[in-house]
Order: structure tokens, then sequence, then C-alpha cells
């Protein structure tokens, strides 16, 4: 990373007295009656053009003035670095397991559904996680990786932006929560990380998939994988939209989530389970969690700055050796 600064930056307060005997003139100009003498008659040069020398003997002051500038600026000593972290240690490899059913499009995590909430969350929780692989695995009646693992963690949210319920990509609806964990604990499975964690986010109960939940648990411990589950459902009748003939209307629906099967998922693999009822409430866990793994990390910063005086400097010279010369030339002036 580029990184400028100034060595000495206090003497930079010099410039004060550098543009104090330019600013002085018109700080403190005095509304004098002009002065007037007897003249000739001007008529016979009125057509006279004036000089360039005219003009140009009033830029002398300024180009000294800039020239002691440019040299206060060199005296501070500017300096331009490059900083490098060098990071020892290892993050935690993640993959979070999301549910995209369309029960997710349930109204109860106001005022967003359960889905937009959860994807809020999670890409909050990515943010304070910049050292940790994570990837994302979608879930409906089907599983897919919508991300490896990655470090690229821009990559990932905007992949994490992009997810959609089930049923507005068209799929078949279903909840396969085997299935989910068992594509996370899959994309884990070469993780050389001593620590490795599924997050597993879900409203429903499996009814789709071929693989039973605590099968892919079972996995997942042999792999070496903690599980940490969250039920995302407000306790009973929540408001779901429906499409209907005349556009989208809400109609209440029991919330159904297996508890105990995630429960148990959890303990099996030394996991927690939570229940979020609210955006607030997830936010909450999603913090927990992040507490609960910490990646071992040691950062350390090294910066090598190189010195741009000269910069300042080599201006400041020419605008001095080109005043001088003017004024004692082209530019001079008769006692």
């Amino acid at each position: 990373m580029m990184t400028f600064r100034f060595a000495s930056p206090w003497l930079l307060l010099l410039l004060g007295i550098v543009f104090l005997p330019a600013a002085w003139p018109k700080l403190f100009k005095r509304q004098a009656r002009p002065a007037t003498l007897r003249y000739a008659d001007t008529s016979l040069v009125v057509g006279a053009t004036r000089s360039w020398r005219i003009f140009a003997r009033k830029l002398l002051s300024p180009v000294r003035w800039l020239a002691m500038a440019l040299i206060v600026v060199a005296v501070a000593r500017p300096q331009a670095g490059q900083t490098q972290q060098i990071i020892k240690g290892e993050g935690v490899d993640i993959a979070l397991a999301l549910d995209i059913s369309g029960s997710m499009a349930s109204l109860d995590f106001e005022p967003q559904n359960r889905l937009a909430a959860a994807k809020q969350v999670i890409a909050e929780f990515v943010a304070e996680r910049p050292y940790d692989r994570i990837g994302l695995v979608v879930f409906a009646r089907n599983a897919f990786n919508q991300s490896p693992p990655t470090v690229d963690h821009a990559v990932l949210l905007r992949l994490l932006d992009e997810v959609k319920l089930s049923t507005e990509l068209g799929l078949k609806d279903g909840t396969a929560i085997g299935l989910g964990l068992a594509n996370a604990a899959n994309m884990l499975k070469d993780s050389t990380a001593k620590s490795k964690v599924i997050i597993l986010l879900t409203d429903g109960v499996n009814n789709a998939g071929q693989i039973d939940p605590l099968t892919a648990a079972e996995v997942a411990k042999t792999l070496g994988i903690k599980i940490y589950t969250i039920g995302a459902a407000k306790p009973g009748q929540v408001p779901v939209p429906q499409p209907g003939f005349f556009g989208p209307t809400i109609v209440y629906r029991e919330s159904e989530l297996d508890e105990d099967i995630l429960k148990q998922i959890a303990q099996k693999t030394g996991g927690q389970y939570f229940r979020a009822k609210d955006t607030a409430g997830l936010e909450q866990i999603y913090a927990e969690i992040n507490t609960l793994e910490k990646s071992q990390v040691e950062i350390r910063s090294y910066s090598r700055y190189r010195e741009l005086a000269w910069a300042a400097l080599l201006p400041a010279l020419i605008l001095l050796l080109a005043e001088l010369a003017l004024r004692k030339t082209a530019l001079r002036t008769i006692p």
C-alpha cells in the first residue's frame, strides 16, 4: 500500500512566514488620497503598445515566493512509502450453508424477508473475518456450491448478493438440510486448516434430498469439522407473500422448524445451536460465532520510505535562477 507523509510536518508552518510579505500589502492597504501633479499632454502616446516587460516584471516576486515555498516543503522532508503486511499463522476455513427454499420469503424478519436478512448479516460477518477462507453453499430441494472457499471476499460477497429464493430461480422447492451439509463438508474435506467450521442457516424441516442430516453431521465430525446451526424463524403464525391473480397477497402460515435435529447436528460435531427470531437476533448470533471462532493470525506491518525533497528543491532552484537571471537582464529596473 502506497503512503505519503512529511517527516517534519511542523516545519510547514514556515509557509506562513513565506507568504506573509506577499499578503501584507493587500491585508493592510490604506485608502490614501492619490497624489496629483502637473503632466504634459498624453495624447501623443495613446496608441502606444504596452511592453511585455511591464507585465512580466510583476511576476518576479510571485516566482520568488513560490520558490521559497518549495524550499520549505523540501525542508519538511516529503516521503513516499510502501507499507507491507506480513501475516503469520492461519485463519479459519468456513463453509456457509444457506437455505433458499420458498419459506425463506416469510416476512417475520421485518422489514425484510428471512433470506434478505440472512444475506445482510452474513455479509457483515464475512467483512469481520478478512483472513479466513470462506465458501458458500445454497440449498433448497438440491444443493449448489455458490462459491468455493476463498480469501477474495469481494467475489464472495458479489456471489452472495446474487443469491435468490428457489422459487425466483425456477427451482423445485424443498429443504434438503442433509444435502446442504454434505456439500459444505465436501467443500472443506481437503482443507489443511486447524479449524474447519460449517455455519448452517435454515428455517424449515428436512424434507428433500437422499442424505440424512445426522449422517451428514457424522461425516463432518469424521473430517474434523465443527457445525454451528441456526434456526431462523419466528415461532407461531408468520406472514408469507403468495402470488395471486391481482398480484402478491399475504397469507399466514405456521413456522415449521425442526429444532431437535439442528441441536443434534451441532452437539454431534462440538458446535452450538442458535435460534433467531428477528434480524437483531440473527446479528447477535453471527457476532457470537465470530467471537467463538477466532483466527490465529499475527500481523506485522513494515514501511519503507524514500525521500522526495529533491522533487521540491529542483524546481525551486530553477525558479530562483530564472528569477535572478531575468531580474538582472531582460527585466532589470533602472535606478
